[in-house]
């Protein structure tokens, strides 16, 4: 009697060493506003910052996604689809309107941002050394250095002086405040701005149009979900009609863009997926403040400057962090 009494111990004993190893994975729930192929090196960053925190997808956590492919609209439905899901963190890199619509969706599950917004001014956190109890995340200088992307288009085309600015309009406030810092720089550089509005694919094609029939000579893509989702789109369209453009994604210059500016999603997007991990690990949101990106980067693409027919001035060459030849 006494032996069995002590083999059954033992099995009282061992339960809960079973149970904690057979915890279930954590699931993070990615509510992307673009699409997967705009977003690879974005992703690649996001999970290297994850797994330096302590998580590998496919090992010991599971990552759902879901993408709105440049539709602002679908955003809330999605966000509402994971928190049904109920995952332990909602993140939501690259897209204010994302980082909204998780907040409207959930005040419990804990929600990372990245964003190029200012994420006070945008109603994300009300600051950013103490964010709300469930967010917090990374600020990228995105909209911040909208104006020096017009100067360095007004560097490397100096007898331009009308450009168009390509805006998604439907993307409101966030949009709307870009324009104005361009509006307000443009007659420092004596150049004349023309807002041309794209939303969808239609819109994109219509605005080219108008490009060509206005003989612009060159094009500042304002950052927002949409244009990322469509960012081979627009390279392709900027080559077509031969249109020497800049815009915030380095990867637009990769895929045939002139050039790219800005901060570098490569460091905020490791950032998030180290704030991930630290909040699976138990930390809580509004403990971690809002962290500010601090690096830049100027890409160039040589060989669409030489299609173009644009010299690059030497001043730029030396200032650039990639040059694509």
């Amino acid at each position: 009697m006494r032996r069995r009494a002590f083999i059954a111990g033992l099995g009282a004993a061992a339960c809960p060493l079973t149970a904690r190893s057979q915890q279930p994975t954590p699931v993070v729930g990615y509510l992307g506003s673009a699409s997967p192929d705009a977003w690879a090196t974005r992703l690649k960053a996001f999970r290297e910052g994850l797994k330096e925190a302590g998580f590998e997808e496919g090992r010991n956590v599971i990552i759902e996604y879901r993408w709105a492919d440049g539709n602002l609209d679908r955003l809330p439905e999605l966000a509402g689809d994971l928190v049904r899901r109920n995952v332990a963190v909602l993140v939501t890199p690259g897209s204010a309107p994302a980082a909204l619509a998780a907040k409207a969706a959930t005040r419990t599950i804990p929600i990372v941002f990245e964003t190029g917004a200012d994420p006070v001014a945008a109603g994300l956190v009300a600051s950013l050394n103490h964010p709300d109890s469930n967010i917090t995340g990374i600020a990228a200088l995105t909209f911040e250095t909208g104006p020096k992307r017009l100067a360095i288009l007004h560097e490397a085309l100096p007898s331009v002086n009308r450009i168009a600015v390509l805006v998604n309009s439907s993307a409101g406030d966030v949009v709307g405040r870009q324009v104005k810092d361009l509006e307000a720089v443009a007659p420092q550089l004596g150049m004349q701005l023309l807002i041309l509005s794209a939303s969808d694919d239609p819109e994109l094609e219509t605005a080219f149009a108008i490009m060509q029939k206005e003989h612009v000579g060159g094009l500042l893509i304002v950052a927002d979900p949409f244009a990322n989702s469509r960012i081979k789109q627009i390279a392709d369209l900027t080559l077509r009609h031969a249109i020497p453009a800049i815009f915030v994604n380095p990867q637009f210059a990769t895929f045939g863009g002139l050039m790219s500016y800005s901060g570098t999603i490569i460091e905020t997007h490791h950032l998030a997926g180290g704030y991930v991990g630290r909040i699976l690990k138990g930390e809580r949101p509004g403990d971690l403040p809002v962290i500010q990106g601090t690096k830049v980067e100027l890409i160039i693409n040589l060989k669409t400057a030489k299609a173009l027919g644009v010299t690059i001035p030497p001043t730029l060459l030396a200032t650039a962090d990639e040059l694509i030849e």
